[in-house]
């Protein structure tokens, strides 16, 4: 009986270890499916949507290839994707309902599928032409993977997102695009069943030897027997040698020992590869070839109101938009380059750096404008939007300098194709304190001009700043402000201008005057109901000869002018840009001043 206990042990370790080495084997699921397709037609965009990369669970590897020297896959929303095409024809890769398999799909743009084309007031005139537009550095993108004649991404795409291949949004983009998505090919119960193999194994062995020690415990010779009579002693012949028995006891211990080394051997060799995907997982992790962790540019936390439009940007997609603005900047500043300036600045903020470049290319040492920081973002506030124009305002702290202040941008997109451009750029003033605002995961909404919400409706501020920069505490609008803590107000207020004009000599008389900029008011909504308001108030001043003789400009009015002497008078302008918060209407607190930059933006004599 402890012989057929043996040999079930070793059988049942056997099949044991035999089935679990031939899960990892020949029994091994792939650890993969790849799909791909080749997409014709030739267009300069292929769209890859969300619900054909979700075809399979976990993170999707899509590679494209052929046809283009310079491959772009391009991550973002599908609005924005779909924004960015405007029409032009494009190939969608979906799934062929009869083979299962990837498919490209040619839809036609705008223009061909109405049959019309262009229209024009002038019949004789050309068809404009639009040039495309390289869709390669677009701020609209989360994130982007380029490569020479291919390009690969690996990442989590979640709903409401698609891919963008392109080449340079002129030529074909690539013609062949696979995706594959790794599957989960673990067997949690490989390695119970060569373990538990090896111990049935040993459990046999074990029986195995207390059967060959029982059966020779029956074979010795039994205590007490009763004595027989004595045979007489027969000689053995000399010629007959004694052989040793090559069978029997000895033999069998031997020989099981020679069998059951190797099993072990095999099932040590067995164990020797095993992994985490051999045992089964009870705390609820997942298997890191089936990882579904997001693409980190992507945020999909759920919002507060699904009906809530998504913000303008993510904060690594601000992020990156900012260190690429942040080194244009630079470079510009220190080549004097407004070219290159205008294309990453408008308005207010465009027209007080191109002055600047222009006073210190005759006057070196006339200071520059503060540096734009690279990061990192202390505060983004993103518009809540799905159109445009986009607004997206940040607090940036260069923390490796602890002298510098923390900058604010506001920074605006005029369409889907254009870069955000920072419009305004100031400093925060030392006690500024920034109000609650919505997270940058759902954006805020933008403030109408002439909202009632606000203690006083955003297109409102500006004049009223600029009229108690006049008139002092003989402003109307005096009480809506906080003017106690404003240093700003300080620098231009109306003591500042009486200290100007007592300096001034007696042969020479000035005026001061202000008018709203035309740089457009950015208002956007805070947690209590008011706005961070921007603004851009222009200041001019006028000096005059009172004597019939002559005034010289200083220092930027003289280096900006390139006059010398004046016998008409010199006029200056001096660009503002404000940032106040304004608190919600009925409320008792008053408007404060957060940050401003100034500089003259120009000077001539006058006419």
């Amino acid at each position: 009986m402890r012989f057929v206990l043996a040999i079930v042990a070793f059988f049942v370790a056997a099949v044991m270890i035999a089935f679990g080495i031939a899960q990892r084997t020949v029994l091994l699921a792939p650890d993969s499916v790849s799909m791909a397709t080749t997409v014709s037609g030739g267009d300069a965009y292929v769209v890859i949507g969300s619900k054909t990369l979700a075809l399979h669970p976990g993170l999707q590897k899509v590679q494209v290839s052929g046809g283009a020297k310079t491959s772009m896959i391009a991550l973002g929303r599908e609005a924005d994707v779909a924004a960015w095409i405007e029409g032009e024809p494009y190939s969608s890769i979906g799934v062929d309902k009869k083979s299962g398999d990837l498919a490209s799909t040619r839809v036609a743009s705008t223009s061909e599928a109405t049959g019309e084309s262009p229209a024009s007031d002038d019949a004789t005139a050309a068809p404009a032409v639009v040039e495309p537009t390289n869709p390669l550095g677009s701020d609209l993108w989360l994130d982007e993977f380029t490569g020479t004649t291919s390009a690969s991404a690996e990442l989590s795409v979640p709903s409401g997102y698609s891919l963008l291949v392109a080449s340079d949004g002129k030529n074909p983009a690539p013609t062949r695009v696979s995706i594959t998505w790794p599957l989960d090919n673990s067997t949690p119960w490989a390695g119970p069943l060569i373990v538990g193999g090896l111990l049935v194994l040993l459990l046999g062995f074990a029986s195995y030897l207390w059967a060959i020690w029982h059966m020779r415990r029956k074979r010795r010779p039994r205590r007490n027997m009763p004595k027989g009579p004595r045979m007489p002693r027969i000689p053995r012949p000399k010629t007959i040698k004694e052989i040793t028995p090559s069978t029997g006891r000895r033999a069998i211990g031997k020989s099981s020992r020679v069998v059951a080394v190797p099993i072990v051997l095999v099932g040590a060799l067995a164990l020797s590869g095993c992994s985490s995907d051999f045992w089964p997982s009870f705390d609820g992790a997942s298997s890191p070839t089936a990882s579904t962790t997001p693409t980190p540019a992507v945020t999909t936390d759920a919002q507060a109101d699904p009906d809530l439009k998504p913000p303008a940007v993510t904060v690594p997609q601000l992020e990156r938009i900012i260190r690429k603005i942040a080194v244009l900047t630079g470079e510009a500043d220190k080549a004097l380059d407004s070219t290159k300036l205008a294309t990453r600045f408008a308005g207010p903020a465009l027209a007080l750096r191109e002055a600047n470049y222009k006073v210190r290319t005759t006057l070196p040492d006339y200071a520059a404008p503060d540096a734009i920081p690279a990061g990192p973002v202390e505060l983004a506030v993103p518009q809540q939007t799905d159109a445009w124009p986009r607004v997206v305002m940040t607090v940036l702290q260069n923390k490796d300098d602890p002298t510098t202040k923390p900058t604010a941008l506001v920074l605006e997109q005029e369409s889907p194709r254009a870069n955000y451009f920072v419009r305004y750029a100031v400093s925060l003033a030392a006690d500024a304190v920034i109000p609650g605002m919505a997270p940058a995961r759902i954006g805020s909404p933008v403030v109408a001009p002439d909202s009632e919400f606000t203690l006083l409706p955003p297109n409102k501020v500006a004049p009223a700043y600029a009229d108690i920069m006049m008139k002092g505490d003989a402003s109307e609008s005096f009480t809506f402000f906080d003017t106690a803590t404003d240093p700003f107000l300080k620098q231009v207020g109306v003591d500042w201008k009486n200290n100007r004009r007592a300096n001034l000599p007696a042969t020479a008389s000035i005026d001061f005057s202000n008018t709203v900029g035309s740089g457009r008011t950015l208002a956007l909504a805070t947690n209590d109901s008011g706005a961070i308001v921007t603004v851009n108030i222009n200041e001019t001043e006028t000096v005059k000869p009172t004597d019939g003789g002559t005034v010289s400009p200083q220092n930027a009015a003289k280096a900006y002018s390139g006059v010398e002497n004046s016998a008409k008078g010199i006029t200056q302008t001096f660009g503002d840009q404000v940032l106040f918060y304004v608190p919600p209407a009925g409320s008792k607190d008053t408007i404060r001043m957060l940050g401003f930059a100034q500089g003259i933006i120009s000077a001539s004599e006058v006419p």
